[in-house]
């Protein structure tokens, strides 16, 4: 099954492996995707569908040094450089539109500033990371440190980050992505709005679950307003801790989240699943709610094996499946997978930063 056709939106899906949004951090000066991503992104178009990793929205959204952006006419021409060659080659790419919100330092905001979040609340622990010497991503050398503390959104300034979302949408439209997945996953800056202990507001935008809903809910019509719901996805991490975001009862949380989204018809929700230490096994009722209040194509990522994702989708509270770690060292994973080829190993040390080791010198199956 994991190899069947899959009808997605507009796309016709050759089979149902999703190469997942991944941080690389390998944008060149000014944030500008490079023709080394084109390349990383080519190699891996056989995907039934690629989502690129997170691209921040405007320069306030970054949380980390050398992540690409889609809010210049540079990055654009960047990111149209890899959409030409994933199509050239039959791909299918959707861009994951990125703001950490609070998760930042002021060492990566413009001038210096605080970040900004539903909420002036720190999590401590939580490090993003930084290239204090201006070294680039060849260089491969920063460190982390603890995300400094944020400011609160004011009321009257969240319809202006709405609008920046929905311009993100049509600069993605003009670099050539098929569509697009909103970030609201992982503890940034949606999901900082949606988890009762990120968001202590007390105006339109927290306080009750429909309240704290609210921002994701304003940003995903926007960006349907822009592209059409067949063109926009979701993805939520339901279960997970991940950068300090808890909610008090999040499975109540995130099945009112994806009834939401249904009502507003995206294509699909993206659940993060377990690919953390801290998330806990998502238990199987959850799952089959989720099916139950959520009509669309329903993606699952986080540590499956060729043997987990056949039985999810057998199951059917699954349509399509994310491989993360597997598709960074297995350009060829989707014919690797369906011949029963053993995997190539990842090398951490290249996951973030660097050059072409360890982003487009893993060997294929095939010559």
């Amino acid at each position: 099954m994991l190899f069947s056709t899959y009808q997605l939106g507009h796309l016709q899906l050759p089979h149902r492996v999703v190469l997942p949004p991944m941080t690389r951090s390998r944008a060149a000066k000014g944030d500008v995707p490079t023709d080394l991503m084109a390349e990383y992104y080519a190699q891996r178009a056989t995907a039934g569908l690629i989502v690129s990793e997170g691209t921040q929205i405007n320069p306030e959204g970054q949380g980390y040094a050398w992540t690409p952006g889609i809010y210049s006419a540079a990055q654009i021409a960047g990111w149209k450089k890899v959409t030409d060659a994933v199509h050239a080659k039959g791909g299918r790419i959707f861009a994951q539109l990125w703001h950490v919100g609070r998760v930042s330092h002021v060492a990566l905001q413009p001038g210096g500033v605080q970040p900004v979040s539903s909420s002036a609340l720190q999590a401590q622990g939580v490090k993003v990371f930084v290239d204090p010497e201006g070294k680039g991503p060849e260089a491969g050398v920063g460190g982390m440190v603890q995300h400094s503390m944020p400011r609160a959104l004011r009321e009257d300034e969240i319809p202006a980050i709405v609008a920046q979302y929905a311009q993100a949408a049509r600069n993605a439209l003009e670099a050539g992505f098929d569509g697009v997945e909103l970030h609201a996953a992982n503890g940034y800056l949606i999901n900082q709005f949606i988890d009762s202990q990120a968001n202590h507001r007390t105006d339109g935008y927290g306080g009750t679950l429909s309240k704290r809903l609210r921002f994701l809910k304003e940003v995903t019509q926007a960006v349907i307003a822009v592209l059409g719901k067949e063109r926009v996805g979701v993805r939520l991490a339901p279960l997970t801790t991940l950068n300090g975001a808890v909610d008090d009862t999040p499975q109540a949380t995130y099945l009112a989240a994806a009834k939401l989204l249904d009502d507003l018809g995206v294509a699909y929700i993206h659940i993060a699943e377990v690919d953390w230490e801290d998330a806990p096994q998502m238990p199987l009722a959850f799952k089959e709610a989720l099916r139950m209040v959520y009509g669309g194509t329903l993606i699952y990522a986080g540590k499956y094996t060729k043997e987990k994702a056949e039985a999810a989708l057998q199951a059917g509270w699954a349509d399509l499946i994310g491989f993360g770690r597997p598709y960074i060292a297995n350009p060829d994973l989707p014919y690797r997978l369906q011949h029963d080829l053993p995997l190539n190993q990842p090398d951490p040390s290249t996951f973030f930063g660097g050059a072409a080791k360890g982003l487009t010198d893993y060997p294929f199956a095939q010559a």
